[in-house]
């Protein structure tokens, strides 16, 4: 089920879908808002900036250093809320930017469709496998464009590895994807930041807590709340996997695993944790098709340690961030490579909202994403096989 926020922490918003059925003109500045303005809120702040052709008007979230800092990047005076649905409220904003933890995904987004907003939601899309459905049948019923962060959809040289070697065929039948992403020193049990051990004076606690059970205060759960249940799609899967699972379903144009299975577990500091460190999981999907993902945090050499690798009859394509490689299984073929290209994902949301065009990562490639993730926590948790159930369909 999809969570409400706390109505003791959101007192006296109303939701108004005054500008749902405004259309931007080409030339119209995109008035936006952001909710989460954390690091990740901030970066994608820089990535509309990059873009250009907007106005910032209001920022939220539940701590005042960071709704300080979003108005400082901003570079002018801005309206800051704790409350978001406030922010929703406003008539003068017409898309919001929402980056806060995963388990406040979809009532946020939701709430924003039902105002009139369009949207950019972080990956994942939802928490909760039938999450997908709310945010999906909020987006239709209100005509919103949506486009959810898995941003790999939208770095040209992804664009250029698919025409080139999938979507013409040379890299032949595709049968296994292997997905690596180890080195990630982010999702380590690591101490949180010195001074924290009393709640900061500006922070209001059980906004970031939603509608969960309140927990006294404890620094790791708002410095790393990756590594708990509560508030991630698991470290591992939401944080990483679904990046990679993403693009899988983007080049080879599927969806729904026919069954997942998943092992793994707390290998390194196990105190004060529940999400796993080390993870393997296969994924069979329809049409001869098996995926793999590797993530542990016990290597932290950076070189080669994220890649998504295609393997199929006529080559083998290796690609991610740091650009892609084709080996061809031709004798005597050379190798073809290309670097990295810049990462225009809020660009292509932003240019979407203006021609009401679907944006290159919508609700439904969103849910499925998300739950390619689902499927292989539900295996993680229950240590057996998890098959795809018909409900999960949108």
């Amino acid at each position: 089920m999809c969570s409400t926020i706390s109505r003791r922490a959101f007192m006296g918003g109303t939701l108004t879908a005054a500008s749902a059925l405004r259309v931007l003109g080409a030339n119209d500045r995109i008035r936006l808002g952001v909710i989460g303005t954390g690091g990740r809120g901030r970066y994608l702040m820089g990535q509309a900036r990059k873009a250009g052709g907007i106005q910032w008007v209001a920022v939220c979230d539940a701590w005042d250093v960071q709704r300080d800092r979003a108005e400082q990047l901003a570079g002018e005076p801005l309206e800051k809320y704790v409350d978001y649905r406030k922010l929703l409220d406003r008539s003068n904003i017409d898309a919001v930017i929402i980056a806060t933890w995963d388990h406040v995904h979809c009532p946020m987004t939701v709430a924003a469709c039902r105002a009139g907003k369009d949207v950019y939601v972080e990956k994942p899309m939802t928490l909760h496998p039938m999450e997908g459905h709310q945010i999906v049948k909020a987006v239709r019923e209100n005509k919103r464009v949506l486009q959810v962060g898995t941003q790999q959809r939208s770095y040209p040289h992804f664009i250029e590895a698919k025409e080139k070697f999938i979507d013409s065929g040379r890299i032949g039948k595709v049968t296994m994807v292997r997905t690596i992403w180890n080195a990630n020193a982010a999702y380590r049990n690591e101490k949180p930041p010195d001074g924290y051990e009393t709640k900061p004076e500006g922070m209001d606690w059980e906004v970031c807590q939603g509608d969960l059970p309140k927990l006294p205060w404890n620094p790791k759960r708002y410095f790393n709340h990756y590594v708990y249940w509560d508030y991630s799609t698991n470290a591992q899967m939401g944080g990483l996997f679904v990046h990679m699972v993403d693009v899988v379903h983007w080049y080879l144009k599927v969806e729904r695993p026919l069954a997942a299975t998943c092992m793994g577990g707390i290998y390194l500091g196990k105190e004060d944790r529940d999400t796993a460190d080390n993870i393997n999981a296969i994924l069979e999907y329809p049409g001869d098709l098996l995926v793999t993902f590797e993530a542990n945090v016990t290597d932290l050499i950076r070189k080669e340690s994220e890649d998504i690798v295609f393997m199929g009859t006529g080559g083998r394509l290796h690609i991610f961030r740091w650009g892609y490689r084709f080996l061809p299984a031709e004798k005597g073929e050379q190798e073809i490579t290309a670097g990295p290209s810049p990462e225009l994902h809020v660009a292509n949301w932003l240019d979407c909202i203006r021609s009401r065009k679907q944006p290159h990562c919508d609700e439904t490639a969103g849910h499925y994403s998300a739950m390619a993730c689902h499927i292989c926590n539900i295996s993680y948790k229950e240590h057996r096989q998890v098959s795809w159930q018909e409900e999960w369909n949108l």
